[in-house]
């Protein structure tokens, strides 16, 4: 069983981070070369860090992945194809083509099902006020190099809105050009917080960076002070 790493703090908020790791078990061959693991397919470049340091500067609980999102995708339901998948942004990912059911069940049962639970205790013992799910995005995507990504930050949301409201115009207020529901929609991809807020009725926000302003320690402390900000903004206007 693989547990998602838990960081302790005492704000009525929640960091969680679905696709911070890069990891891959024992005994679970991807078929795919080990620099791959470094890719944005395999892991959202720099939120590890980025998580890390924003709990800190709000004193947050947080919860980080512990596994790459090649082995399991945890912000996809686990009914999904996608959740073991096949192949991402033009690359193929032969160990899990064709995968018996049983070792496909096996992997959900170890490292989806435990995140997911994680997640459910620590709003069941806390209650947060607002949920911030941390991820980043590549600047284009190999199989579509022509869509430029032209926002170096992005909020999404499904249904619930509120908190993204709030957040869209504390980063525009910075001079920032944010993507609105950009550049993924949240009413495609957003099954942790569909599950865990909008099910529950708690505020939250969806953020995604753009990697490149991420890649060194003055990115991330950059992005740090500009989030710590406006989740305190937007907390403040719940």
């Amino acid at each position: 069983m693989h547990r998602p790493e838990i960081l302790s703090g005492t704000a009525d908020l929640l960091l969680i981070a679905d696709h911070a790791a890069s990891d891959v078990p024992p005994g679970i061959d991807l078929g795919v070369p080990a620099s791959l693991l470094s890719n944005h397919i395999a892991v959202d470049i720099g939120t590890d860090a980025l998580t890390r340091r924003l709990a800190r500067a709000l004193s947050a609980p947080a919860i980080i992945a512990t596994v790459s999102r090649l082995v399991v995708d945890v912000n996809r339901d686990p009914a999904d194809l996608g959740a073991v998948p096949a192949s991402s942004d033009g690359h193929m990912i032969p160990g899990n083509w064709d995968l018996p059911a049983q070792e496909r069940d096996l992997r959900l049962e170890a490292i989806h099902a435990p995140y997911h639970a994680a997640i459910s205790r620590q709003i069941a013992a806390q209650r947060p006020a607002l949920i911030i799910s941390m991820h980043s995005f590549t600047p284009q995507l190999a199989t579509r190099p022509e869509e430029q990504r032209p926002w170096p930050i992005g909020i999404l949301y499904n249904h619930h809105d509120r908190a993204a409201r709030l957040g869209l115009v504390a980063l525009a207020s910075r001079g920032l050009r944010v993507g609105d529901n950009q550049p993924y929609s949240g009413r495609d991809l957003n099954y942790t917080m569909d599950r865990h807020a909008e099910a529950a009725h708690i505020p939250y926000l969806g953020i995604e960076i753009r990697n490149d302003g991420l890649l060194t320690r003055e990115g991330v402390a950059r992005w740090t002070h500009i989030l710590a900000d406006c989740i305190a903004t937007v907390r403040r206007g719940l």
